[in-house]
Order: structure tokens, then sequence, then C-alpha cells
């Protein structure tokens, strides 16, 4: 039997690495301008962490979650989501004890969910995510949807419409709960099971609700930015100023709320149109109680999440194509007997800073050619009875046919001259 990769997980070929390691290079760069530090979090946390962090109403938690027991019969699982990780790590290592607020991001971090694949999504896909601990300010919120805007934007994907929702936090959302309860009462047969098991503990859930027939059941519901207290009004109106300020495009959504439990106040989708329709590309917002339910002290938080799947095949959608860096400067062929002399100029070469490699197969001098040529070097060299008797290297420009006869101290400047 062929051994296969499990359903829902992917290989990333040597052919297409690249296109990850420029994805992430840009992703870097944009974290590092706005002060974001890379951590890296277990793939494996105590499943207690999210069914306290990410909400035992959640679908992620319900159904798609992998969990076993390890053999101490502890019970672990896969991460599906970076925040609570995250958070986990800020309050273990009391980084809240430091200057305020942390940034943190963590890049290709792989997330673990049981669902159906489907288009840029994987039981294992990865994740870029940006958290900042400790700001309570508007401009945090709206510093990370310009973050996030501004790199795809960069990237080349177009038609991005940035969409955001205040959902309250646990001052007001009791009365638009009581409110929305009241709506759905008379239509809870008619939504879906999901639904009415969540309808006494998160009725929120309702409004993102995948399924027909409870989209129209709540397309009229009441919008939770009626029922919003003080500081929540005032700190959404400070978020759209600081986007009307960016002169970025955004509509306000009160349908949006975001899969997950630990959301408080702004909530904010990065969507795209493609030819199958509407796609999100990041989402996120503020946690202003997590770090508090895990048993930390109360600190506001704000983070998003982007899956680099869905990244990339968006750019390929767009007919992006994203720069394939060289596999070598040089290759180096050899004659007969001269593999050894041909591997020491290798050493020496890389030991300079170049890219270069020699037949590894034992091929003919031809089939050296015709496998240097494969690889795109610029350059080929080759050592044949004079070459090693001299100490030398002959040294050919694939694109002009010129050549030139150097010895091998010398061989690195020229070959650095002529990649230049």
């Amino acid at each position: 039997m062929q051994i296969q990769a499990p359903r829902g997980t992917r290989d990333v070929l040597p052919a297409d690495s690249f296109r990850w390691q420029y994805l992430e290079s840009k992703m870097r760069q944009a974290a590092a301008l706005a002060g974001y530090r890379e951590v890296r979090t277990p793939v494996f946390e105590h499943t207690e962490l999210f069914l306290r962090g990410v909400g035992d109403t959640t679908d992620i938690v319900q159904k798609e979650m992998y969990t076993f027991k390890d053999k101490g019969d502890r019970s672990i699982t896969l991460k599906p989501e970076g925040t609570a990780g995250a958070a986990r790590c800020f309050l273990e290592h009391n980084l809240y004890a430091e200057a305020l607020p942390c940034k943190m991001y963590y890049l290709d971090a792989p997330i673990f969910r049981y669902e159906n694949p489907q288009s840029g999504r994987l039981r294992e896909h990865h994740q870029f995510g940006l958290e900042c601990f400790g700001a309570q300010e508007a401009t945090a919120d709206a510093e990370l949807i310009l973050l996030a805007y501004h790199l795809l934007e960069e990237l080349g994907i177009r038609n991005l419409k940035v969409k955001i929702n205040s959902i309250g936090c646990p001052k007001c959302r009791p009365a638009y709960h009581r409110t929305l309860k009241d709506y759905l009462a008379d239509r809870l047969d008619g939504l879906c099971e999901d639904c009415r098991e969540r309808f006494d503990r998160n009725p929120l859930r309702a409004l993102d609700c995948k399924e027909r027939k409870c989209r129209e059941l709540t397309k009229d519901a009441p919008s939770m930015l009626d029922l919003l207290c003080d500081e929540c009004r005032a700190h959404f109106e400070e978020l759209k100023g600081c986007l009307d300020s960016a002169g970025i495009p955004y509509t306000v959504d009160s349908r949006i709320v975001r899969g997950l439990d630990y959301y408080t106040k702004t909530v904010f989708e990065l969507i795209t149109e493609t030819k199958d329709g509407s796609l999100t590309v990041c989402g996120g917002g503020r946690y202003d109680n997590l770090v508090g339910e895990i048993g930390g002290p109360s600190l506001p938080a704000v983070g998003f999440g982007m899956g680099l799947e869905r990244v990339l095949m968006l750019l390929e959608g767009e007919g992006i194509t994203l720069p394939e860096p060289r596999w070598y400067d040089i290759f180096i062929t050899y004659m007969g007997s001269h593999r050894a002399d041909a591997f020491r100029l290798v050493q020496a070469l890389r030991a300079e800073g170049i890219r270069a490699d020699l037949d590894h197969c034992g091929r003919s001098l031809k089939a050296q050619f015709k496998y240097a040529n494969k690889t795109g070097a610029p350059l080929t060299g080759v050592i044949g009875d004079e070459e090693a008797a001299a100490g030398a290297v002959k040294i050919k420009n694939m694109a002009t046919g010129e050549e030139q006869t150097v010895t091998a101290q010398d061989a690195p400047a020229l070959i650095r001259q002529i990649i230049q």
C-alpha cells in the first residue's frame, strides 16, 4: 500500500517553497515595521486552554479540535487557532510585567482543524498572526487593520474590502443578547440545529451562521451597534476616525461577529472578490477579557490571523508571479578523475558566499552540462586535465557563451563580477 499524506494536508515541494519564503519575508517586514517581534509557541497545548479561552459554544471546540490523551493521561489539543497560545505564553512568562504594549507575531504557525477541506483552508494550514497585549485605544485596532490591508495590497491582491463591527463588551452585550433572543424566539424552529443549541448561551452566533435559512431568518435582526454602551461607542467611533484619516475603504457590517467567544468590541475582516465569490483573507478583533479568563490580570488586547495558503492561492488566482531565486551562481563540471578537484573548488566558493554545486551522480561531462542548464545557473565551470594541472577552472557565461580560465583563487572575484 502506498503511503499518502492525510486528507486535508499538503506537501510544500522544493519547486514551490520559494513562494512561501517570499511571502514570509514580506510578512516579517510588515510586522517589524510596526514593532512586532516574533514568538514561537508549541504546536499543542492543554485542552483546557481552548475550552476556557476560545469557548465551548464555538464550532472549533465543539466539532473541529484534534484532541487526544497523552501517555500521562493529560488531555492535549493541537492548536486550532493562534491567539490563545500567545495569550498563555504572555501570561506564563510574566510579559505583562514588562513595558506595554507587548507586540508579538507568529509566522508559518501550523493550525489544525478537523473540517471539510476548502478553498485555501486545509485541516493543517498555516497562519501569520499579530497579537498586541496591553493597548486599550482604538489606534491599536486601526494599526492592525492597516498593516494587513497594506501588506495584501503590496503583494498585489486586488478588490480588497475592509469590514468592521463592534460586538460590545460584558457591560452592554447582555442587553443585546436579550433583544436578539426575543427576535429569534419566534424563528427558533427555522434555525439550524447548531444555532438552536447555542440560542441560550450565545445567540450572537446565529448572525455568523453560513446556513442559508439562518441567514434569511436573521437578515432583519437588531444590530448590536444600536445598544453599545458609551465606552464601546466611543471606541468604535475612534476606530472609524483612524480608518477615515488613513483613507482606506471600509464598511460597517453588523453581521460580522467572528467565530470565537473571546472577542469584545472591535471585530473586522478583510475580504476580496474572486470568481467563486467573496473570500475572507484576514480576520481579527479585540479580546480584552482573554488574559483574565485564562487566569491572568485584566488586560486589553487585539490581534488578527491570516492564512498563508489562502494568500498564496489568491496570488495565483490574480496571476501574480513571485520572484524565484536562482538555485546556483555557478555549476562546476569535471572530466574523468577530477571530481575531487571540483569538490574542493565548490567548497571554496561556498566559503566565499557563492552558491555552487557539482555533479554527485557520476554523469558524463555532456550530461553534466545538460543538468547545469536545467538548474538555470548563469555560469558553469569546467575542470579538465589542463585546468586541474594548473589549479584553474574554465568559467563559461551561459548567456553569452564567453569563456575565461582563471585560477581557483581568482574564481570568486570573477564570478561576482559576472553575476552582478
